[in-house]
């Protein structure tokens, strides 16, 4: 059996990874940037001695507990795929992927457990100096963990520091691979993103019960120190992006190629950039078209007079250069998820700059008619992290490892009736996770502070005061 339903086993087993990936990449930017903005509010109480700061970071870190518990299980499975779907892949890249994934374990299982739970049931049991140190070592565990993996990832897009032997890669230069420019691309523009998914979760919070008066003093800190995260993660995103864009065309033209439509190598001696275009893979040109002239060359060059290679000269190239066959990737989804992912971070700064603004004119307590829009902003960064993984992953196929290894070459010769029902059973258990998840964040959220003589639309969180304090 070769197919079920239509769909080969590389269908499925493509599909199974990019969706467990996505439903584990609701918590990983989420934790990266909340336990930043815990530490940060930490230190505030710990400066201050204010008692309200103190039981405002322990209602954030119930918040933070929450979606880690819940984040780490979904994590495991993606390193099981690697040898159950992915085995022609595991065995050419295993040399080389084993050291980033075994130093991202014991960041994550290991420094981050370890130390946040010492943070939190040894607030009374050890000094305070240790408590915040505790916080702060989670905070770097989260950023260390997520960088191992995005040099692994970033090494299937731009490989360095290797060479084959026996048709398999073996590192020759670790230092090449940690330093791998495309890795620390990734890594400003992810982690920028991670800031922006915690800061618009706080913010969101923050605003919800300062619009109700509740805790105003407590809550004006952490809508403070959520904003100014904001606006470093939003900026940070906008630029580290442009700087990816950038690097893609020399080293995954084909990628840049698909992110703007571009099917044939413009004439004259400059770029147009497309608004809106409706891509076909089948006649490999645009359906329809809205394009800016001289655009395209400022954002891949920074000058208006370069220009890019099109899709259909870059197809020509790689079947020159690799052999017979499509070497071009779905170009419809990764053109219009580039785009939902630019406009959302578009979106971020300017919601950010407003507030930023409001800020100056001493209204930051008072959330004003933006009020709605802010409680629904978490959703954005989610949305736009998601559309940038699509862009990115699908727009370097047919490749798993860039001008090295085929996805079609690395799959597992799996029974696809086996794969579809693992990726049922994942789908189930992964969307159960997350509704979890948001289901006691935002019921922990909405009750707010611990605040026993005032009545809560929820069960609220336990109160964190330590007893000296409130004695």
């Amino acid at each position: 059996m070769n197919e079920i339903l239509g769909f080969s086993t590389l269908d499925l087993s493509r599909f199974q990874f990019a969706t467990t990936s996505i439903f584990h990449y609701f918590f990983v930017p989420f934790t990266v940037g909340f336990a930043l903005i815990i530490a940060v509010l930490q230190t505030l109480a710990y400066r201050s001695g204010d008692p309200k700061l103190e039981n405002l970071t322990r209602f954030f870190g119930h918040l933070f507990f929450i979606n880690f518990a819940v984040g780490v299980v979904t994590g495991i499975v993606q390193e099981f795929q690697f040898g159950m779907n992915w085995q022609g892949f595991s065995n050419f890249v295993g040399n080389i992927f084993g050291i980033p994934l075994a130093l991202e374990v014991l960041m994550a299982f290991f420094l981050e457990s370890t130390f946040l739970g010492l943070w939190w049931f040894g607030k009374d049991r050890i000094p305070a100096w240790a408590s915040l140190a505790s916080i702060w070592i989670v905070a770097a565990g989260t950023t260390i963990s997520a960088f191992w993996i995005i040099i692994a990832n970033a090494w299937m897009q731009h490989p360095v520091g290797f060479e084959i032997k026996n048709g398999r890669a073996v590192m020759t230069d670790a230092w090449a691979i940690v330093t791998n420019p495309k890795g620390l691309e990734w890594f400003a523009h992810i982690w920028a993103g991670s800031l922006t998914v915690a800061a618009f979760f706080v913010l969101a919070v923050s605003a919800y019960h300062l619009r109700r008066r509740a805790n105003v003093e407590a809550f004006r800190v952490s809508f403070r120190v959520a904003l100014i995260t904001a606006l470093i993660g939003s900026g940070g995103v906008i630029l580290a992006g442009h700087e990816q864009g950038q690097s893609a065309v020399r080293d995954q033209p084909m990628k840049y190629a698909a992110f703007s439509a571009l099917w044939d190598t413009p004439d004259g001696n400059q770029m147009p950039e497309s608004l809106i275009a409706l891509p076909s893979n089948a006649a490999r040109e645009n359906r329809f078209e809205l394009s800016v002239p001289y655009v395209g060359s400022f954002l891949a060059f920074n000058n208006f007079t370069e220009k890019a290679k099109g899709i259909n000269d870059l197809q020509k190239e790689y079947e020159a250069k690799y052999g017979p066959g499509n070497y071009t990737p779905w170009v419809w989804p990764v053109y219009w998820s580039f785009r939902v992912m630019v406009g959302l971070g578009f979106l971020m700064l300017l919601v950010t700059l407003v507030y930023v603004w409001r800020w100056r004119q001493g209204k930051l307590d008072d959330p004003g008619r933006l009020y709605p829009l802010l409680l629904a902003m978490p959703l954005a960064p989610h949305l736009a992290n998601f559309s940038g993984w699509i862009a990115t992953e699908m727009g370097r196929q047919p490749w798993i490892v860039q001008g090295l290894l085929r996805t079609g070459d690395a799959v597992s010769q799996l029974n696809p009736l086996w794969v579809l029902l693992s990726l049922a059973a994942f789908w189930v258990v992964y969307l159960t996770l997350i509704g979890l998840d948001v289901f006691l964040l935002t019921r922990t959220a909405r009750a707010g502070m611990h605040e026993p003589d005032v009545e809560t639309p929820s069960v609220p969180a336990p109160d964190y005061v330590p007893e000296g304090a409130r004695a």
